[in-house]
């Protein structure tokens, strides 16, 4: 809400919630999971930049097990790159035209 520059107020009459519960959660610590997940998506991005953009989930978690050594699942690796916005380039492209 603040970064879209509402006023908590209106917000929060507008959405039925109180605004105590906004105060609450801005000053909350970090989840465990959002801790947990934090390493793991920075590897995540840097796999996915060095393949210049071009790997996908199921490259992606296969490169961590062979050179960074993380362990995750493949869901949370989707998961991950949902969260974090990269996208891989879709496969099979079909053949070029021949002239």
């Amino acid at each position: 809400m603040a970064r879209e520059h509402l006023p908590v107020e209106l917000t929060s009459r507008v959405l039925h919630a109180a605004e105590s519960g906004y105060y609450a959660w801005q000053d909350r610590p970090p989840s465990n999971r959002l801790v947990k997940h934090a390493w793991p998506t920075e590897a995540i991005v840097g796999i996915h930049t060095a393949s210049r953009g071009t790997y996908g989930s199921r490259r992606v978690h296969a490169e961590p097990r062979l050179d960074v050594s993380i362990h995750v699942s493949h869901d949370t690796v989707e998961l991950l790159m949902q969260c974090a916005g990269p996208h891989g380039l879709p496969g099979n492209r079909p053949p070029a035209p021949s002239t």
